[in-house]
């Protein structure tokens, strides 16, 4: 069925016909891919759409990233802003909105390379955190890019740790203006995108001082560049802050301000306002300054994320069909890279991580809109939980992800390393993401401290947030797997992740409270207990992955084959996250040495059934050619001949000076001596 499939994208043969090692693992696939598709997708009709967006981006000379690996840090920032610009065009021409089904496509089509991603921020931050009356001035503006926005946050010297920050936002009745300030050095604005050379205007998250009170952070626009011009404005320094490890189309910048002047009306009020007198009103919840990095993180999650994972398990899994190297059996041909176990034991898990994480984020996503619906009638009791499970999730899937690709990356061996494998680049792009939008580390504690206060209130019998009830029910029991094949039911390895996370949680609730009961300061306490607090965070989100994983595959219609091919999926990402982390399951004896065993044998048992399926698995995420950019990862699985031709196209291949100016010298100089 699957070899009719390579007309789907006609660019997905452009040397000819399809490899035959790949169409071979085509046409056994166990489930229909078209159906898988359309469930990641989210419905048949979804996929129509993301294909025509696909097809009309790609179709288009503009957005060819057919030269990306060969350009420069200039030329990748301006061809990323002609981008931009010519979207707007296409929109329009198309009929496209941002409000449309179309738009979440455009990004992954675009694969990320297009300015003004900031703009985006700035457009939402003002949405979320402004009045009425200041979407209505704001909003219209950003829509048509009469302005173009960024959203200054992070500082020199502080990241994570908002209430640290150190601009400051002075407010002055005489004139009724705020007045911002850089202090000093550590308080430069450092990292937003879009401000190094694009932005023209700002959203400022500043310390408020009114008559000498501070308010704490609050956001302010502020225009940064001249409409006319460009040039910068009075008391305005920005720049590039320069080469970074990736994002090289993105113009991070740095921001200083001196005394510059911002009306009374700039600061973002839809939650509290500075009146002409000088008076402060707060409505509603401050959290809500948090809903904005919620709701980022978690788009980033699907955006920056799974699809680097996604990309590099269809780059790896392809590859190391096409690839063959020694003989597993004397005297026959030499092997498929994928039929060796070792290469199944670093890909197969990878995969199943891509679709466990595929699933939360539907969950997430779920979950936001919830909150959302909540906050817009003013009530904010989801926010911690939201808050905590966007944090941890964050963390845990970024961290997971990026040890992912790296994995995809040096099992496709010497050629994974070339920049043309699509593969370093996918991973320096992922590795970021363990960084932006809070610290992993710090994110992790954020969760932890929600874990042990909905512990301690469920220990007093009071209730808690949906995803932490369980934290009440502990039970004191062993794993009753009797042997291998009860590995195989949810109930039983989803219960071994909830024991982890029930033990991990209290264990360390009880050191803190014997630590502050013996007279150790509260702050000193939390710090010592700090390891512990982060591996519960990790457990607690573990857990919620396999769980929702195994809910979600219960409710898949059992036609198609695809439910049982999830659950496959299910159970190795479940059964892997056991054989990688024994200790924590061994450590109390809930899961014995024997039972451990078990665990081995299933998983690598589950290594040889998913193998058969590892192509028409990669092959539903759906990803064209172009998408891919990958010489290793083509749909045709071409990939010695594609090497070769883009290595053709290389600059490096022109006569370089160095000829003429050093090896011509030495060459000839070598010579006459001889």
């Amino acid at each position: 069925m699957a070899l009719l499939e390579t007309s789907k994208y006609p660019q997905g043969s452009v040397l000819g016909s399809v490899n035959p090692d790949l169409a071979s693992e085509r046409q056994t696939a166990s489930f229909s891919v078209e159906k898988l598709t359309a469930l990641l997708d989210g419905g048949t009709e979804q996929t129509r759409i993301r294909r025509a967006v696909v097809e009309a981006i790609e179709s288009d000379p503009v957005f060819s990233r057919e030269n990306q690996y060969f350009q420069t840090q200039n030329e990748r920032y301006e061809s990323a802003v002609r981008k931009a610009v010519h979207l707007q065009k296409k929109m329009h021409e198309m009929g496209w909105t941002e409000n449309g089904p179309e738009y979440k496509y455009i990004y992954r089509a675009l694969a990320g390379d297009v300015a003004f991603l900031l703009h985006r921020v700035f457009m939402r931050s003002i949405s979320v955190l402004g009045s009425d009356k200041q979407i209505a001035k704001w909003i219209p503006l950003a829509t048509q890019h009469k302005i173009i926005g960024s959203y200054a946050q992070t500082e020199l010297g502080h990241g994570t740790y908002l209430q640290g920050l150190e601009t400051t936002a002075v407010f002055d009745t005489a004139t009724q203006e705020f007045i911002l300030n850089t202090p000093k050095i550590s308080a430069m604005k450092w990292w937003p995108g879009d401000m190094g050379r694009s932005a023209t205007h700002t959203v400022v998250f500043a310390q408020l001082y009114v008559h000498g009170k501070c308010y704490g952070i609050h956001p302010f626009i502020v225009q940064i560049r001249s409409l006319q011009d460009h040039s910068l404005c009075p008391g305005i320094t920005a720049g590039d802050i320069g080469p970074k490890m990736n994002f090289e189309h993105v113009d991070n910048g740095y921001l200083l301000l001196k005394n510059v002047h911002v009306p009374r009306e700039n600061m973002l009020s839809k939650f509290c306002e500075v009146r002409p007198d000088g008076t402060y009103v707060r409505q509603g919840s401050q959290k809500i300054n948090y809903f904005t990095m919620t709701t980022v993180r978690i788009s980033l999650i699907s955006d920056e994320v799974l699809t680097p994972l996604m990309k590099a398990c269809t780059i790896a899994i392809r590859y190391s069909v096409v690839r063959r190297q020694s003989k597993l059996k004397p005297g026959e041909q030499e092997a498929k890279v994928l039929d060796y176990q070792t290469q199944q034991e670093k890909l197969l898990p990878q995969l199943a991580a891509a679709y466990a994480f595929h699933f939360i984020n539907d969950y997430l996503q779920e979950l936001l809109n919830r909150g959302y619906r909540e906050i817009q009638k003013k009530n904010f009791d989801m926010l911690p939980e939201l808050h905590a499970l966007s944090s941890g999730f964050k963390a845990v899937i970024t961290q997971h992800c990026t040890a992912g690709v790296e994995i995809c990356l040096r099992a496709c061996g010497g050629h994974g390393y070339s920049l043309l494998s699509g593969l370093p680049s996918l991973y320096t792009k992922i590795l970021a993401s363990c960084i932006y939008e809070g610290e992993n580390t710090i994110l992790l504690l954020q969760a932890a401290r929600f874990l042990i206060k909905c512990f301690m209130a469920a220990s007093a019998g009071q209730p808690v947030p949906p995803s932490v009830t369980y934290l009440a029910a502990v039970k004191h029991g062993k794993c009753p797997a009797k042997n291998k094949l009860d590995f195989l039911s949810p109930d039983i390895y989803t219960e071994a992740y909830q024991h982890v996370a029930v033990r991990l949680t209290s264990s360390t609730a009880e050191k803190l409270q014997d630590l502050i009961q013996s007279g150790v300061k509260k702050h000193d306490a939390w710090n010592q207990c700090t390891v512990q607090l982060v591996q519960a965070a990790k457990a607690h989100c573990h857990y919620i992955a396999v769980k929702n994983f195994a809910e979600t595959v219960e409710k898949l219609e059992t036609k198609a084959g695809i439910q049982k091919i999830m659950k496959h999926l299910c159970d190795l990402f479940a059964l892997h996250g056991i054989f990688s982390n024994t200790g924590a399951f061994l450590h109390d004896g809930y899961i014995s040495p024997a039972q451990m065993d078990m665990v081995t044998a299933s998983y690598l048992d589950l290594l040889a059934v998913i193998r058969k399926d590892a192509v028409p698995l990669v092959d539903a995420f759906d990803f064209t050619d172009k998408t891919l950019n990958s010489a290793l990862g083509s749909y045709d699985g071409q990939v010695y001949q594609r090497l070769y031709e883009w290595a053709q196209k290389s600059p490096t291949n022109q006569m370089s000076p160095a000829y003429e100016r050093y090896l011509k010298p030495l060459l000839h100089n070598k010579l006459s001596k001889l």
